[in-house]
């Protein structure tokens, strides 16, 4: 059942929103962000993170609990229950980090001590810096804001709030734990009660989506043979897979700009990058590798799937092959989500789009496009229409130093969080303010 229009908040519903809104306190968000910040909690390594907020939100008044997945990893589910009739609505964050910073870590990331590259929190001012302090725990610690000021406001709710926090949300596959990250934690929430109606996923960009890309993620090995420097370059029985990879690394370079191109629809733009080059042995590097591998993320749209990519892959191989017919080549992709989309019509994007217009005072009109994963695309491939809301990210001209290329991971502007703060809650109140045949549902 779809509404046949779009209802504007009612002279109660305004007067609600306006209360909770008001009890949106900047300082007690930043002293919670701070304390989580404070909590290093690398993907599957979360669980003091994790316990820590369920103990949160519980003193809050939700109904929280913690929901171990391994010795080192689980999440949090948090509810507060409205008079009954309504819907479920889930304020969803991811609450693992995306580094671990361990010494061998810190030497292929070139960290050299940048304030938003540190396990440990920093405050300065409005600004709060250290590892994933914008994202995820930025995240994490507005929408505990949200749920806290709701109940302090004593907004009458119809429907269920959910609070849903999990480890595994970062694009990583950590097999020491259990092979933490694409979305693992999610996925295990879901299944052990998180069953919403509709859900909310905080992150970075001050746009509202209603879709995200996946990710395919590939290995393209360039074969030669083991090698030795003490002969000649023009040894015939000799070929090298390292001098022919920087071919290769130009050939996939370009590919991906053109895959971006080419698979952009909607609101997506499913970028790819090169991570790295993995070849030989700097303990014996008198003996050129016999393999030379390159490794790369390149994001999925909604309408392509991983299979497609895949197929996308293996036709620019085939061609690279026939321009280089000296190279020897293999592939795999190792790695695949596929993206998720929610129909532009849902209740749930709706409102979040008046939601930004109320505060914003403008259209909202088309957003950047996006290249960024989340655990939404899990949220949405389980069934639970999703809408993502942002902030303007990353804050400029922060004062302390921040490593380049992240885009602001680790540093905060809380002031930056507050409009945000609004636009959920005015979708929180407009979904659970109403019974189910009003949603639709």
């Amino acid at each position: 059942m779809t509404p046949p229009t779009t209802p504007a908040f009612s002279a109660e519903q305004q007067a609600w929103f306006e209360r909770a809104c008001a009890r949106i306190n900047p300082q007690r968000l930043q002293q919670l962000l701070f304390s989580i910040v404070d909590i290093h909690s690398p993907t599957g390594a979360a669980r003091a993170a994790s316990e820590f907020m369920a103990q949160h939100l519980a003193e809050a008044g939700l109904k929280a609990r913690y929901q171990p997945m391994t010795e080192t990893s689980g999440n949090v589910l948090a509810e507060l229950r409205g008079s009954g009739g309504g819907a479920a609505l889930m304020l969803y964050a991811p609450i693992d980090t995306h580094l671990d910073l361990t010494e061998a870590e810190s030497e292929w990331t070139g960290a050299r001590g940048e304030a938003d590259m540190q396990p440990r929190a920093q405050s300065l001012g409005d600004w709060v810096f250290g590892l994933g302090a914008s994202n995820p725990k930025a995240m994490v610690a507005t929408l505990t804001e949200i749920a806290t000021a709701l109940i302090e406001a004593e907004v009458p709710l119809v429907g269920d709030l959910l609070v849903g926090m999990a480890d595994g949300g970062m694009p990583v596959d950590i097999s020491a734990r259990n092979h933490g990250g694409m979305s693992n934690g999610v996925l295990h929430l879901l299944n052990r009660g998180g069953a919403a109606d509709y859900a909310v996923i905080m992150k970075p960009w001050n746009w509202v989506y209603h879709e995200e890309p996946g990710m395919g993620w590939f290995k393209l090995r360039v074969h030669g043979t083991l090698g030795y420097a003490g002969v000649p370059h023009d040894l015939p029985a000799f070929r090298s897979s390292v001098v022919p990879a920087a071919t290769v690394i130009q050939e996939l370079q370009a590919w991906l700009l053109d895959y971006a191109e080419r698979n952009t629809s909607g609101v997506v733009k499913p970028h790819g990058w090169i991570a790295g080059v993995r070849s030989g042995d700097p303990e014996r590097p008198a003996f050129p590798s016999a393999i030379t591998e390159i490794f790369f993320d390149v994001r999925i749209n909604p309408r392509t799937s991983p299979a497609e990519v895949k197929s996308q892959f293996a036709d620019f191989v085939a061609e690279l092959g026939r321009r280089h017919p000296e190279m020897v080549l293999d592939w795999e992709m190792y790695g695949s989500v596929p993206g998720g989309t929610t129909d532009a019509d849902n209740w749930i994007v709706r409102s979040a789009k008046r939601g930004w217009e109320h505060i914003e005072q403008r259209p909202h009109g088309s957003p950047d496009l996006l290249g960024g994963q989340t655990d939404g695309t899990a949220l949405r491939r389980y069934g639970v229409p999703t809408v993502r809301i942002g902030w303007p990210w990353p804050a400029p001209n922060p004062p302390l130093p921040v490593a380049e290329g992240l885009g602001g991971m680790g540093a905060t502007y809380v002031p930056d969080l507050i409009p945000c703060a609004h636009k959920i809650m005015y979708v929180v109140i407009d979904t659970l303010t109403r019974t189910r045949r009003e949603l639709g549902l």
